[in-house]
C-alpha cells in the first residue's frame, strides 16, 4: 500500500466497500439454516412449533365462520357435495399449517435456484473487487503538501460516503434476513386463514408476499452484477486536470455507482412486489 495518506484513505474505504460487498455475496447464497451457523434457525423453528397450535385453533375458529355462512342450515351441511368441500378445504388448510415449514422452504429453495441460475448464466462467482487506478495513486502521489489538503478533504468526504453506503448496503441484506426468519415463526397463524372462504385472502397475501421477500435476493444479486460491470470499468478522468478535479471527477462518479447499487437494492422490496401485483 502506499505512504501517501490521502490514497491510505481513499483504500481503506474502497476496502471496506469491497468486505461488505463479498459478505452480501456470501448471504444472498446463504440458507437460513446456514446463516450464523444456524443457531437462529433452531430458535425460529421451535417458535413456529409453539405457534402452530394457536394456528390449528385459528383453523378451527374460521372453518367454523365459514360452514355458518355458507350454510343457512344443517340440511345444507348434510348434502355429500357441501360436506366434501368443507372438507376438503378443512384438510388442505390442516396440511398447510402442519408442514407450512416445509411449503416455505420449498418456495425458498426455488428461489435460490433462481439465484443460482443468475449467477452461473452471467458466469459470476464473486463480486469485482472496486480498486484505485495506478494513474490516479501517481496523480496523488506527485501532488505537493499544499496540494494535498484540498485532496485530503476531497478524500475524506469520499471515503465517509462510501463507508455509509457499504453499512447501509449490508444492514439492508441482514434485513432480508430477519424478515425471512420472522415470516417463518409466525406462518401459521396467517396460515390457517385457508380454512375459511372469506378469510383465505389473507394466507394468499402472506405467501406472496413470503415470495416477495425470497425474490429480493435475486434483485440483489442482479444490482451486484450490474455495479461489477461498471467497477470492472473505472470513471474516465481527464489526465490533464488539476489533482483535485482528477480525484473529485473519480470519487464522484464511483459514490454515484454505489448509490445506484444501494438504492437498487434498497427498493427490491418495492420491485418485487409491483412485479407481483401486491
Amino acid at each position: 500500500m502506499s505512504d501517501n495518506w490521502v490514497v491510505q484513505n481513499l483504500t481503506n474505504a474502497l476496502e471496506t466497500w469491497n468486505s461488505k460487498l463479498a459478505e452480501i455475496w456470501t448471504l444472498v447464497t446463504a440458507t437460513p439454516q446456514e446463516f450464523k451457523n444456524g443457531r437462529i434457525w433452531s430458535v425460529i423453528v421451535n417458535i413456529n412449533g409453539a405457534v402452530q397450535a394457536i394456528g390449528l385453533a385459528l383453523l378451527v375458529l374460521f372453518f367454523v365462520i365459514d360452514t355458518m355462512r355458507t350454510c343457512s342450515s344443517f340440511t345444507e351441511v348434510k348434502k355429500p357435495e357441501h360436506a366434501l368441500k368443507l372438507f376438503i378445504r378443512f384438510a388442505i388448510a390442516k396440511g398447510v399449517i402442519t408442514y407450512g415449514m416445509e411449503l416455505m422452504m420449498a418456495l425458498f429453495d426455488i428461489v435460490q435456484g433462481t439465484i443460482s441460475t443468475i449467477m452461473t448464466a452471467v458466469g459470476f462467482d464473486m463480486v469485482t473487487q472496486t480498486t484505485l487506478p495506478e494513474e490516479m495513486i501517481d496523480t496523488i502521489e506527485n501532488c505537493g503538501f499544499f496540494e494535498s489538503i484540498p485532496l485530503w478533504a476531497v478524500t475524506l468526504i469520499g471515503g465517509l460516503f462510501i463507508t455509509v453506503l457499504s453499512f447501509i448496503l449490508i444492514m439492508t441484506v441482514y434485513g432480508r434476513f430477519f424478515k425471512l426468519y420472522m415470516y417463518t415463526a409466525l406462518a401459521p397463524i396467517p396460515l390457517s386463514t385457508f380454512a375459511g372462504e372469506p378469510s383465505q385472502h389473507v394466507g394468499k397475501s402472506f405467501i406472496k408476499s413470503y415470495c416477495a421477500v425470497c425474490l429480493e435476493g435475486a434483485v440483489v444479486v442482479l444490482a451486484c452484477i450490474i455495479f461489477s460491470l461498471f467497477a470492472a470499468s473505472p470513471p474516465v478522468v481527464n489526465p490533464d486536470a488539476a489533482a483535485v478535479t482528477q480525484v473529485w471527477a473519480y470519487i464522484g462518479e464511483l459514490v454515484f455507482n454505489m448509490l445506484i447499487l444501494v438504492g437498487s437494492v434498497k427498493m427490491s422490496d418495492r420491485i418485487i412486489r409491483e412485479m407481483m401485483g401486491l
